[in-house]
């Protein structure tokens, strides 16, 4: 924290005393000054347990990083590295050569290209695309119901218009057809796109144009389709118990020229926007002046690489965190609730079974069953007792229902019960 911070503390608590209409006790003031430190290390980015049940939490950093992938960043950036030095030749190389071949063989695609998050992903695609050689715009055809709107206010058609590209909307909000987009279709056209929805869906009375469709469309009119895939699975959900998820390999194969996908959510690895798909296409984005202000740096595709690694070998997935956690038994669930349980009888603690979700913007209708910690606090409400937990060390974040707070094993490592262990005693206390 540093010796000027503990001093601003210092005064800011001695000032408190001497404004206070009484003389509070030395050990008050201490408490004050120890409470506005823990408070100020709270301000800094700090590692947390995730007790909520949501396994991929926009709040909480999303993806936890497997160990392949932590010791692959200790390696890349605790020393110098191949960043752009071709070993071979001696001369400079390319960043971006470091993770091609592992994303040509994870999802099939001719070539790949990675910046810092799939909206940069995005942002890319249509500045390389979307404008004209004199720099005039040029349309991007969408279809009206995939218009979105995700976390923090971020909404599509902001991104395209800071790309400089004419929004061209399509179909109803219900229903779109591949005849609307054919109407669509003008010299100005640059792209045919397609958009994830995210965490929210339109059931009923629905219709909607499938990739396939839309390349062939595209094929006939000589318009690239471009995929905003979002999540980004590389793996059939259907083997954990989930819903079918789009998966990047069935957009290729599908013949989509350019798909855009994160590498923090259902992939598993650190924040990225990863963009695959035909050579040519890679190519002309690779040669955009706009990439350098979104490349991602060392630690990030050491990561990726590690991460990307594990999908590769089907036997080695689960030691990617996400995956992880969706494969965990209940059993083995109950059986770790009730052992911290039974060492903390003072508490009114029990084992729950309760239903958690995906996150990350990905299936939010579907839950996972799980077990929780379930405390009922002697003193206060369970609001004030989750903000107990939460001021722990480690801070534990939890949900509050009703006079419960549930703490959800699926989404803590088991090697982190001691932790859990111990705050929900100090908190209790």
């Amino acid at each position: 924290m540093g010796a000027p911070t503990v001093k601003r503390h210092v005064a800011a608590a001695l000032n408190a005393a001497r404004g206070a209409e009484t003389t509070p006790a030395a050990d008050a003031v201490v408490s004050d000054l120890l409470a506005r430190l823990a408070a100020e290390s709270r301000r800094g980015l700090t590692g947390v347990l995730n007790g909520t049940g949501i396994l991929l939490h926009t709040n909480l950093g999303r993806a936890p990083l497997a160990r392949e992938a932590l010791d692959a960043i200790a390696d890349a950036a605790g020393s110098a590295s191949n960043l752009e030095y071709d070993l071979e030749s001696g001369t400079r190389g390319s960043r971006y050569d470091r993770l091609g071949a592992l994303l040509r063989a994870a999802t099939g695609a001719e070539d790949a290209l990675v910046v810092n998050n799939c909206a940069a992903a995005v942002l890319l695609v249509l500045d390389t695309f979307a404008r004209a050689a004199d720099g005039s715009p040029r349309e991007v055809v969408v279809a009206r119901n995939q218009l979105i709107e995700i976390g923090g206010g971020f909404r599509l058609p902001d991104v395209l218009a800071r790309s400089g590209a004419t929004l061209v909307e399509v179909g109803a909000t219900n229903k779109v057809r591949i005849g609307d987009y054919a109407q669509a279709l003008s010299p100005r056209t640059a792209l045919l796109l397609r958009v994830h929805p995210s965490n929210y869906r339109i059931e009923g009375f629905t219709a909607d144009v499938g990739g396939a469709e839309l390349v062939a469309l595209g094929r006939r009119a000589g318009v690239p389709v471009v995929e905003d895939l979002g999540s980004g699975a590389l793996t059939d959900l259907r083997a954990y118990g989930l819903p079918h998820e789009r998966t990047v390999q069935e957009a290729v194969a599908e013949g989509i020229d350019l798909i855009a996908f994160s590498g923090d959510k259902l992939l598993g690895g650190p924040q990225a926007g990863i963009v695959v798909g035909r050579a040519a296409a890679i190519q002309r984005m690779r040669a955009n002046p706009l990439l350098r202000a979104l490349r991602i740096g060392g630690p990030t595709i050491a990561a990726l690489g590690a991460t990307l690694r594990l999908h590769l070998d089907s036997a080695a997935r689960e030691r990617i965190p996400f995956y992880r956690m969706l494969a965990t038994p209940l059993d083995a669930l109950r059986a770790r609730a009730e052992t911290i349980r039974a060492q903390l009888d003072a508490l009114d603690l029990r084992a729950e079974r309760v239903q958690g979700y995906a996150g990350g913007g990905t299936l939010p209708l579907a839950a996972l069953e799980s077990v929780a910690l379930a405390w009922r606090p002697a003193h206060g409400d369970a609001n004030a007792a989750a903000a107990r937990l939460r001021a722990g060390n480690p801070p534990v974040v939890a949900r509050a229902e009703g006079d419960r707070v549930l703490i959800d094993l699926r989404t803590i490592p088991p090697e982190r019960d001691g932790d859990v262990l111990a705050v929900l005693r100090n908190a209790a206390a």
